[in-house]
């Protein structure tokens, strides 16, 4: 029986992720807190701004640097990640001559002060940006939970001699929803083709698969150092190529540099819960509609 085993929220894009037991799920279907917070470069707006490595996010694309902050969280409930006060800490940066330091920052009070702490660390401007209704996720389309298992992090992890284990491999593909008791690559199984989507239950919450993530630079760094791996993609690529479900068929998995599924969330589901335990079931082929920023809607058309 497919059940959750993890669920992880981020609370400021691109930094640490907060393991929580049960989340609510948001406007827009994001986990209630995930992503609420982003860091952009001075005066960029993060809605128009592209996730890209030159889109104006100041994201582990963009900026290896970032991955050496390390971020943990006060949030504003059980269920909601939200924070309210975030504590950075930064390594030594002689080539920005900054200082190893920690501080805590209350949310969103100090956001200026956060703004000039961090950009300091970097050396040029940022912004602390702030989305309470839907977050900031990276697929607009689909802003819902991204979901993996854990033998897919497991399998990949194996892949590479340089990443020690599954945890590890989930820090860096930054997932939000883990699944246990299922093979690997089992998620393949929650996306069809473009204008479809599959309805899955996860206990008494309904969500649509829509698409396979496709990676980019920041699975190849380590978490913590931002070290690269060298040939991770083509590695990446061929051993996902060599184990590619013999079922798996859809016209979204376009390469093979895609892993974990982007989801979207029925606006009637907004305000339910995932919890860690929930059993989750792959339902029916649902037509869907892509247009529109916040993402598939099913139309009704089941298959």
């Amino acid at each position: 029986m497919t059940r959750i085993a993890d669920l992880v929220a981020y609370p400021l894009k691109s930094n640490d992720g907060a393991v929580v037991d049960r989340a609510e799920i948001g406007p827009k279907g994001a986990l209630r807190g995930d992503r609420t917070y982003a860091l952009v470069e001075a005066g960029v707006d993060p809605h128009a701004a592209s996730v890209g490595g030159n889109g104006g996010y100041v994201n582990g694309k963009s900026e290896p640097a970032v991955h050496a902050l390390r971020a943990e969280y006060d949030r504003s409930g059980p269920t909601d990640a939200t924070p309210t006060a975030v504590t950075l800490s930064r390594p030594a940066r002689p080539e920005t001559g900054a200082d190893a330091d920690e501080r805590t920052f209350a949310l969103p009070a100090d956001g200026d002060a956060l703004e000039a702490w961090v950009g300091e660390y970097l050396g040029y401007a940022v912004d602390l940006v702030r989305e309470p209704d839907g977050g900031l996720p990276d697929d607009r389309a689909a802003p819902g939970p991204t979901v993996v298992s854990r033998a897919t992090l497991e399998t990949v992890a194996s892949w590479f001699d340089e990443v020690a284990d599954a945890t590890e491999m989930r820090r860096r593909l930054r997932p939000n929803v883990v699944l246990d008791d299922c093979p690997a690559f089992w998620e393949d199984r929650l996306f069809a083709d473009h204008g479809e989507a599959v309805r899955l239950s996860v206990g008494e919450t309904a969500l649509l698969g829509v698409n396979p993530c496709q990676r980019c630079v920041v699975p190849s760094r380590h978490p913590d150092t931002g070290a690269e791996i060298d040939d991770f993609r083509e590695t990446f690529i061929r051993k996902r190529r060599e184990t590619l479900p013999d079922w798996l068929e859809s016209d979204r998995f376009d390469h093979e540099f895609r892993l974990m599924v982007n989801t979207a969330v029925p606006e009637s589901e907004w305000g339910a819960s995932l919890s860690v335990g929930d059993r989750v079931t792959v339902e029916e082929t649902v037509d869907i509609a892509e247009s529109g920023r916040h993402g598939a809607t099913a139309t009704g058309g089941d298959r």
